[in-house]
């Protein structure tokens, strides 16, 4: 992706509060759940769009008050808190706007109120689904002895790398450590409890180790209309050395991670977080800059494969599931 259809997000101390008068939550689920994202207490891209809908589905069957106008507010409010805890997911973005739809049109606050309730409901069953059926399909392309490598804590690259496991294929699996989070210590905990043979390796370490891999599963954060890959920091990495090495590159994701509105030129956002990540004060002199993104972006070429529950995809037909499944209306 050429470096202008990309823009760096600072990191910022604001804090959406959402608090209103109508809105009574089991759990205090749309500020707790916006919380939980954006210090990643709640991550990956499936499950943070999962807890959004669920959050706003609370929302909804919690809210008192029946004027349709005040509704229709605090509901836009309540969206627009869970939206901004990561502003650089579009499944995110999916999801609200999946769980939302069509509650403009209702007439009352009840029929709304069960419009969401009902989305929420379906899009979270969805979602889980598509994960079942990207395993499936995705472990499909594993053979028995092969050695993988992943990055990060992808679900969807987990759950193929456990169903081929499932399946009585020997195999053996190198992951990152994913630093500033380390999230490479979760998928080698989950793996490790699967009973896969598993070895963490330092992110530097990924031109090495490819050497002696046979396919490399990632998961992803956001998929754009050219076929490119938004994901966690490092992901490139590991694209370009699975291209020198002619190592197979998959990418496993749902559909709802397809960003519609890359078709009509949209930049992606990549978030960039807090200096405190990386270093502790002292660390270094105060003068030294830290540049800490959250992602990075991999073009289509270095792509074999999207691993959907629509099927696998080549990188040149995601604009047209893209058109299929989410229309496409452009702005004026």
């Amino acid at each position: 992706m050429p470096a202008s259809d990309i823009r760096i997000i600072q990191p910022s101390s604001d804090i959406h509060i959402f608090n209103l008068p109508h809105y009574c939550p089991v759990n205090g689920t749309v500020d707790e759940t916006a919380q939980k994202i954006r210090d990643m207490t709640i991550r990956g891209a499936g499950r943070i769009a999962r807890a959004g809908s669920e959050a706003l589905g609370d929302f909804a069957r919690s809210y008192k008050g029946n004027d349709i106008d005040r509704f229709r507010e605090d509901l836009k409010k309540a969206a627009d808190t869970i939206l901004s805890s990561r502003p650089t997911a579009v499944s995110l973005l999916n999801g609200v706007n999946y769980t939302i739809k069509g509650a403009d049109r209702e007439e009352s606050v009840d029929a709304a109120r069960e419009l969401i309730i009902r989305n929420s409901e379906l899009f979270c069953e969805s979602s889980l689904k598509a994960a079942e059926t990207v395993a499936r399909i995705g472990a499909k392309r594993i053979a028995d002895g092969d050695v993988i490598m992943t990055h990060c804590n992808s679900s969807m690259a987990i759950g193929v790398i456990k169903e081929a496991f499932r399946q009585g294929k020997d195999i053996r699996v190198y992951a990152t450590e994913s630093r500033p989070w380390r999230q490479g210590l979760i998928t080698v905990r989950q793996l490790a409890e699967a009973g896969i043979d598993t070895t963490l390796i330092i992110d530097s370490a990924v031109r090495t180790v490819m050497e002696w891999t046979d396919k490399v599963f990632v998961g992803a954060d956001t998929v754009t209309s050219q076929g490119y890959l938004v994901n966690k920091i490092g992901t490139s990495q590991l694209a370009l050395s699975a291209d020198e090495a002619r190592v197979p590159f998959y990418c496993c994701t749902e559909t709802y991670k397809f960003s519609p509105l890359t078709i009509d030129g949209d930049i992606v956002p990549i978030e960039e977080r807090d200096v405190s990540e990386v270093v502790s004060p002292g660390d270094i002199p105060g003068s030294v800059k830290v540049f800490n993104p959250v992602f990075d972006t991999t073009p289509a070429k270095y792509i074999d494969a999207y691993i959907t529950e629509e099927g696998v995809l080549s990188p040149g037909s995601v604009y047209g599931i893209m058109i299929e499944k989410f229309g496409y209306n452009r702005k004026e």
